[in-house]
């Protein structure tokens, strides 16, 4: 059983993040937030796949005026990502940003950074302070090293730094994180923040990589951490289409039973009994099923013999060999179908039974 860090809470707009609140998924868009069209089909995509929040980068006064026209056109809370520039965080903040990324020691001294506070207080908007290990301070670098497993205190000491900064101004709508590219030092880093504040993390590995070295490394750090109780959101950093991060956010939620959206999927590995095209046929339905909600067990299986029964606890799942496919249901076969029609015929079944599990929850 898993037991929370107790944290304080905050709101990115209408979501709670810590103080018991569930652990919210994220990602990052990677369009020209200018391009306002282009920002919103990508945050569209994202929010079918059940991302709960959404950041920007602001990397000039054009994206910072953008955030008005994105946001009025998207469901779920804006956040805005600035570096260096005070007048972009007021500017994304005074457009509707629900909560900025910044890190309070590079916005150009006290006065800007009194300035972003001021804005962020009076939209009622919570602060994100960001460090890793490229942003910290050089009398830090010098005083600790650079982070490591067995050191991480640098980047603690810069980001408790930066929140002395925004508390000294009376701010304190505040969560923390403190992002590696190394595994081992995110553990070793957040535990140790953990203990010393009880503000909400944000939890991450940054530039984690491609879909297979970013996924293990990310699901490593981040599923011993959650694990452990520590962390309120996270995202998957990955270097690929931001949906894939909400996919991996959520089989990881799901792998340590702490949350669940959707149907889950098993899947054989495939061996020589394997007489389908298995892959893009298991890559098509799990693409179906993120942007399903209802929580049942769907199983793909490269044989008619063996299939159902090694799958018998799926609600529904597919078994396919020599032209032809199998539906069956909690391991009993449902229906036979020539293997050309097998996607079509198994994803009209799956939303059937989605139908009727959706009218018997209500």
């Amino acid at each position: 059983m898993i037991t929370r860090r107790t944290t304080r809470q905050i709101h990115v707009g209408d979501v709670a993040i810590g103080g018991g609140a569930p652990i919210t998924v994220q990602s990052m868009t990677n369009t020209d937030t200018s391009d306002v069209e282009a920002t919103v089909a990508q945050i569209h995509g994202l929010e079918a796949a059940g991302c709960e929040l959404i950041r920007v980068a602001v990397p000039g006064q054009e994206a910072a005026t953008a955030i008005r026209a994105i946001r009025d056109r998207i469901r779920i809370p804006l956040i805005a990502d600035i570096h260096f520039d005070s007048r972009l965080a007021v500017t994304a903040v005074e457009n509707g940003a629900q909560a900025i990324r910044i890190n309070p020691g590079n916005l150009g001294g006290p006065d800007k950074l009194q300035r972003v506070v001021d804005a962020a207080r009076a939209h009622g908007v919570p602060i994100r302070v960001g460090v890793n290990s490229g942003s910290i301070e050089k009398d830090l670098l010098g005083q600790f090293g650079y982070p490591t497993p067995e050191c991480p205190d640098a980047l603690i000491e810069s980001a408790l730094r930066n929140v002395r900064m925004l508390e000294e101004r009376k701010f304190f709508e505040i969560k923390i994180s403190i992002k590696s590219s190394d595994t081992l030092t995110t553990i070793a880093g957040y535990r140790q923040l953990a203990e010393r504040t009880d503000y909400p993390l944000h939890i991450g590995v940054t530039e984690a990589g491609g879909l297979i070295a970013g996924t293990v490394k990310s699901s490593v750090a981040l599923g011993i951490l959650l694990f452990e109780g520590i962390g309120d959101t996270f995202r998957i950093s990955l270097t690929r289409d931001p949906v894939e991060e909400i996919r991996v956010g959520y089989e990881l939620l799901r792998s340590l039973r702490i949350r669940e959206r959707g149907p889950e999927m098993i899947s054989c590995p495939t061996c020589g009994r394997t007489r389908i095209d298995l892959f893009p046929l298991a890559e098509e339905v799990e693409r179906h099923l993120q942007t399903m909600e209802t929580n049942l067990k769907v199983a793909v299986m490269g044989c008619v013999v063996n299939g159902p029964g090694e799958a018998r606890e799926a609600d529904i799942g597919i078994a396919g060999g020599h032209g032809v496919g199998i539906i069956f249901k909690k391991g009993e076969i449902f229906r036979k179908v020539p293997e050309a029609e097998l996607l079509s015929v198994f994803l009209e079944e799956l939303h059937k039974m989605e139908e009727e599990r959706k009218r018997r929850d209500l």
